[in-house]
């Protein structure tokens, strides 16, 4: 075991040089260069200047991240997209990029041997060619603003999508209604003729509205939603004026509301974007356009290797909580280093929602009090997992650290029943726990989804993930504060219980949602039955035990690849990944105990695939988001590894004692 300690207290001296000085841990939420690309196309718009250090920081990011033959690809792992080259491409030539530069020329060849070439790429990219005056708004699938004057109560209104769809769409309606056109200049001319090869006055775009480059597929509309499409189109050519501009102001009220209330960050740089040029749609000098622009740069990420590019997500309260539960597993007060961990909960304490947002039920927002974000909390997004997370994070610290943590001071009871509070109003019908806001709409809607290239993103539902987090935390809630909102918190746990039973499959996997993929949902399944008090002898804990150490794999350790996402099923990973090996690992040790073989075995390829430094090397994607967007969490290859091995050396030197 002196090799396993060793490797844990390495791991512990890594993670706490992480630490900022604030308080908090962030690390890059790798994903793809689309909202980089958006945003040089959205400066250029607007005609605000990028520096020349700025220009060689994309242009090194854009020279990294493109892949083999040419084109980006969506995530950090994929084969080149049409969607994502086409906007790369486009913000290559905006940033001076001559078109026979060799990265240009590549770009262009590639695009061109694509099937129908740049004609097929999905509906959001035409949209954004569309907007650049580089394709006809007849070859795009309508996104009429009316729909916003729908009666609330009907269950296809636009207030019942996901919340990042709506509020991409509620941008994309404004922009469709008004038939923006950017003024490129001289410039439009040359891409017109670069990215179709042909002459563009002679093409017939509206022919290819329903085309979509195999490729960037991931759900294929359905023959409803192409039948409502038409429908629409219909629609365009009847619509009332008076309708019409009714429409536009109610979507350009709910865009000013959603900048004004983030902080101008928006929910993400993704509706952001689209924000940014649809107020200087409306009014170039517009006041919310220069802080909604600034604003941007909340999501910028910069490095001398990496160079300059936005992130989709800033991850601190995310990152903080779990560096903290890695810590935590110490039992020795030098072990955690307490000044370390303090300074972690003062920054989380700083960051929950304490006040509420105006307007709540009229901007359709679902209350905030009481919430933390993924990220810092300034753009006023919490989520229901990151609540728990953190919630659980500042109730483990008061009650094991020495000194004590300053009680009160740090959370008092009134918060943390706020945070409680919100962490149940987000619980289904179901039992299970959503994201951001509670199921609002029918599944059914996912038929209608328009976004071709990810799936599952129309409607807020219940995930394993966020209901294990939030067992998790109500359950360290009423453990120490026994008298707090009793008997709610027993029947929700009682229900979330319930809903994590229905989410495991015959053979004992359990599939995940945000993380990849069957490894990171039963590493919460198991999580999350265990802190709500379910015996580890239960058999659903039994068949997931039993399920992951058939998937161990001959080294030791785990490793799934990113496809187990798309397709549904296990797929091995060629190589083991230290993140999936602690998530295995942590979620045996709550079954089958620390001196298991295969928990040994797990531990001894943990430390031995460590770095002399203490961290474990670059490895595969981690997270995805909607189905078919990978993303690469860069610091859970610190805090995950680190919290395994703590965990295995906590339990065997207690079962010798």
């Amino acid at each position: 075991m002196t090799d396993v300690a060793a490797a844990r207290d390495r791991a512990f001296a890594h993670l706490r040089s992480l630490q900022s000085p604030r308080g908090d841990w962030e690390g890059e939420v790798v994903w793809c260069p689309m909202i980089t690309a958006q945003y040089v196309i959205v400066q250029r718009v607007v005609g605000r200047r990028i520096g020349e250090t700025a220009r060689a920081g994309f242009l090194r990011y854009f020279e990294a991240t493109v892949r083999p033959g040419g084109g980006w690809g969506l995530h950090p792992e994929s084969e080149g997209y049409v969607f994502v080259t086409t906007l790369v491409y486009l913000a290559l030539r905006l940033l001076g990029v001559d078109a026979d530069a060799p990265l240009i020329r590549d770009a262009r060849r590639w695009l061109h041997g694509q099937p129908d070439g740049v004609l097929s790429i999905p509906t959001w990219g035409k949209f954004w060619l569309a907007l650049l005056d580089l394709y006809d708004w007849a070859g795009v699938n309508p996104c009429p603003p009316e729909l916003w004057l729908l009666p609330r109560a009907l269950p296809f209104h636009p207030a019942r999508y996901y919340c990042h769809t709506r509020y991409i769409y509620l941008a994309m309606a404004s922009l469709y209604g008004r038939r923006f056109r950017a003024d490129l200049g001289p410039l439009r001319a040359a891409l017109r003729t670069e990215l179709y090869g042909a002459s563009y006055e002679t093409i017939d775009f509206s022919a290819y509205r329903h085309h979509v480059a195999a490729r960037d597929l991931h759900v294929r509309p359905s023959a409803g939603l192409r039948r409502l499409y038409d429908v629409l189109a219909l629609w365009e050519r009847a619509r009332p004026s008076d309708v019409r501009r009714r429409a536009l102001d109610r979507c350009f009220e709910r865009i000013l509301y959603e900048q004004r209330t983030t902080g101008y960050r928006a929910l993400s740089p993704v509706n952001g974007l689209l924000n940014c040029l649809a107020i200087f749609d409306r009014d170039p000098k517009h006041p919310d356009l220069a802080p909604s622009l600034d604003g941007l740069e909340a999501w910028k990420w910069e490095d001398d290797t990496g160079g300059v590019r936005y992130a989709g997500a800033r991850s601190n309260a995310w990152d903080t909580a779990f560096a903290l539960h890695a810590l935590l597993e110490a039992p020795d007060p030098a072990e955690r280093a307490t000044e370390v961990v303090h300074r972690a909960c003062r920054f989380l304490r700083d960051t929950q929602m304490t006040s509420e947002l105006p307007r709540v039920r009229e901007e359709d927002r679902d209350p905030a009090l009481g919430g933390w974000c993924f990220s810092d909390g300034l753009h006023r997004w919490p989520v229901s997992d990151c609540t728990a997370e953190a919630l659980a994070a500042i109730l483990r610290a008061g009650r094991t650290v020495k000194p004590p943590l300053p009680g009160a001071d740090l959370l008092s009871s009134e918060r943390a029943r706020q945070a409680a509070e919100f962490i149940l109003s987000r619980q289904g019908r179901d039992g299970g726990f959503g994201t951001y806001e509670r199921a609002r709409a029918p599944r059914w809607l996912e038929k209608i989804n328009p976004s071709e290239m990810f799936g599952e993103c129309m409607t807020e539902r219940s995930y394993v993930e966020c209901t294990a987090s939030a067992l998790g935390a109500l359950a360290l809630l009423r453990e120490v504060e026994p008298a707090m909102l009793r008997p709610v918190l027993d029947r929700a746990i009682e229900r979330g219980v319930g809903f994590l039973r229905t989410t495991q499959r015959a053979d004992g996997s359990v599939p995940g949602v945000w993380g990849i993929n069957f490894t990171y949902g039963i590493f919460h399944f198991v999580r999350g039955l265990r802190a709500a008090g379910v015996a580890r002898d239960d058999p659903a804990l039994v068949r997931a035990a039993t399920w992951l150490m058939g998937a161990q794999r001959a080294d030791g350790g785990w490793g799934e690849h990113h496809a187990s996402c798309r397709t549904g099923r296990y797929v091995e990973h060629p190589v083991s990944q230290a993140v999936m090996t602690s998530w295995a690992v942590l979620a045996l040790m709550d079954v089958v105990g620390a001196d298991a073989p295969a928990v040994d075995r797990g531990v001894a390829w943990l430390a031995a695939r460590q770095d002399a430094d203490g961290s474990w090397p670059p490895e595969a994607v981690n997270g995805v988001f909607f189905g078919s967007g990978m993303l690469d969490y860069r610091l859970y290859r610190a805090y995950f590894p680190a919290w395994a091995l703590a965990r295995h050396v906590a339990l065997r030197d207690a079962a010798a004692q």
